[in-house]
């Protein structure tokens, strides 16, 4: 089957072993001083390991791979005499379309090697809430950002404009509300993209206060 499932990027792991800690299936385990998915049916691709790893070794990837196995991982966990997590509820179709960790704009490095080659989406963040299949219309296959030029008190423009710049972006979405207020973030995206130097295909769709949404193409 295809789902999601976390990848490990062994030349960035220090081997400080916190995503197998933060891994309540054991499906990471520790090898030759690297983190290693040991198994791809131990794995339920919910990414409790991505914000436990302080080199953005780990990220998400859809393959085809086994299915998640909550009977195999509960034997493993008897056996090794750990502690049983509750289930999810998950039967491993059903999953967040987020490809990546962190999400805000104040927190993704830069240098983030999910930028590369990247569909990348920018949300505001009231967005997801206004529109309820938002995972499966607007982020699945993209790496996904989400601030609020309104509230958050940073700098989004010299931000995105060295993402822009040191990351070959196939193209980039925002998904913004149709609010005056949520505009800036168009006009935060375009200057960024004007001091980058880059031409990058660039969309915008705007979310209705019914959920609705219109695309414009830049």
């Amino acid at each position: 089957m295809k789902r999601r499932i976390i990848k490990i990027d062994q030349n960035r792991c220090n081997g400080c072993g916190l995503c197998a800690q933060a891994c309540h299936e054991g499906a990471i385990q520790m090898i030759d001083g690297k983190a290693t998915l040991v198994r791809d049916d131990y794995c339920d691709g919910l990414g409790d390991c991505l914000p436990a790893c302080p080199t953005q070794a780990i990220s998400f990837e859809v393959r085809e791979t086994a299915a998640y196995d909550e009977k195999a991982v509960h034997e493993n966990l008897r056996q090794q005499g750990k502690p049983i997590m509750p289930s999810s509820g998950l039967s491993g179709t059903e999953h967040s379309e987020l490809l990546q960790w962190p999400v805000q704009i104040q927190l993704a490095p830069v240098n983030a090697p999910f930028f590369q080659n990247a569909h990348l989406l920018i949300a505001a963040d009231c967005t997801a809430y206004a529109h309820k299949e938002f995972h499966t219309a607007f982020m699945q296959g993209r790496i996904t950002l989400i601030g609020c030029p309104k509230l958050d008190e940073a700098d989004y423009v010299g931000k995105l404009s060295a993402i822009f710049q040191n990351n070959a972006i196939k193209d980039i979405t925002l998904v913004r509300m149709e609010v005056p207020c949520c505009g800036g973030m168009d006009r935060i995206i375009r200057t960024a993209l004007e001091q980058s130097g880059k031409k990058i295909p660039y969309r915008v769709e705007i979310i209705g206060l019914d959920g609705r949404w219109k695309t414009e193409t830049h």
